[in-house]
């Protein structure tokens, strides 16, 4: 028979979970294996050096760079707020001073002779690295963070904006095939919302100023997705939009019901807290949006391990081309020779027998499969 391998997304309650937590530069690492962790668990945090100012002082005071230290006011080492004088002259019988303001809060690092420059360092930014979901730590990288895993339900999705965030699940229309409508919102503070088959840009907008942490819909058109992040969006790679809300698609762009098993399983969450990621990277290297649930105790009860992807028959896929676009269906068929399709070439293809609709030819190239 034959078998191709299509990456695929993942619908399922129970599976293992491993988030791999990494600093962007190195610094301290503050779990060890073992350590069971929550969500806003801080794994690993570093300092991040703040910017380098060069204050051209002896020219500003109109000074020979060797006389710059006898006007200094701060001294390498110490501290200066925004705005405060770092250096002066003053003229006879203190008349005409002149001064020279630190441009940043910071310290002084250096006085040149030479060039009569000031160099200030503006104050640093720490940064911290979160657990995201609840766990146990299972490998510590020296240096640069920490590898969770954890048990319980994970769905990914196709399209996502926004970073990291966590909230409560909370079912926002009656069904999948409901949009989220302006006005239907209600009390969100700090939720997921499971939204249906999509928001348009004013609903998205509600959710957002209601405080709503992220929302997982079937789809939205592109006008809708415009008009929530402020501007065109590429594909390529996401996850650092400055939105108020993280936006998780499942299906695709435009009209489409969330497929029913993936909302009958988020639909089951509901209450529980998520961990959410809109990152998505379409190219090499494929990220996709998460939804993750985890459960208490998930170490020690780890899952059977899940068989390896691959396209046969039986197989649960996605059609993720038109006419039939987002469409769910089985796999019923998988000839062995090549096929004209109508564009007149020959490609290999699989029969498909659609939840709702019938059964058709589609590339193999098209479909996408979905575990769990």
């Amino acid at each position: 028979m034959p078998v191709a391998y299509t990456p695929g997304l993942r619908v399922t309650a129970d599976t293992l979970v491993r988030q791999e937590r990494r600093l962007p530069l190195r610094g301290e690492v503050l779990v060890k294996v073992g350590d069971a962790v929550e969500p806003e668990t801080v794994v690993a945090r570093a300092e991040m050096p703040g910017e380098a100012h060069i204050v051209r002082a002896a020219q500003m005071l109109g000074v020979e760079p060797q006389e710059l230290e006898a006007h200094l006011l701060k001294r390498p080492g110490e501290s200066v707020a925004a705005g405060e004088p770092i250096a002066e002259t003053r003229g006879l019988w203190g008349l005409f001073r002149s001064l020279v303001r630190a441009p940043a809060a910071g310290a002084i690092e250096e006085v040149s002779a030479v060039s009569g420059h000031i160099r200030l360092r503006a104050e640093g930014r720490r940064i911290e690295v979160a657990a995201h979901v609840r766990g146990r730590v299972t490998e510590v990288l020296e240096g640069e963070g920490a590898i969770i895993e954890a048990r319980g339900a994970l769905v990914q999705g196709i399209f996502g904006v926004g970073g990291e965030r966590r909230g409560r699940l909370r079912l926002a229309t009656q069904g999948p095939d409901r949009p989220l409508r302006p006005g239907e919102i209600g009390e969100c503070a700090g939720c997921v919302l499971i939204a249906g088959s999509g928001a348009d840009g004013r609903a998205l907008r509600e959710a957002a100023e209601a405080g709503a942490a992220g929302l997982v819909a079937g789809a939205v058109n592109d006008e809708a997705l415009r008009e929530y992040v402020g501007y065109d969006i590429g594909v390529a790679i996401t996850g650092q939009e400055e939105v108020p809300m993280t936006l998780i698609l499942t299906e695709g762009f435009g009209e489409l019901a969330m497929a029913r098993r993936t909302w009958e399983l988020l639909a089951s969450l509901a209450g529980e807290l998520a961990s959410i990621n809109g990152a998505t990277q379409i190219r090499a290297g494929v990220i996709r949006p998460e939804i993750i649930v985890t459960r208490t105790g998930a170490a020690e009860s780890p899952p059977s391990a899940e068989a390896e992807l691959s396209l046969v028959v039986g197989a649960r896929v996605r059609v993720l081309r038109e006419p039939h676009f987002g469409a769910l269906g089985r796999v019923s068929a998988l000839p062995a020779e090549p096929t004209e399709i109508e564009t007149e070439s020959r490609v290999r293809t699989a029969h498909v027998q659609l939840d709702e609709g019938p059964e058709v030819r589609v590339p193999r190239a098209n479909l996408e499969l979905i575990q769990g």
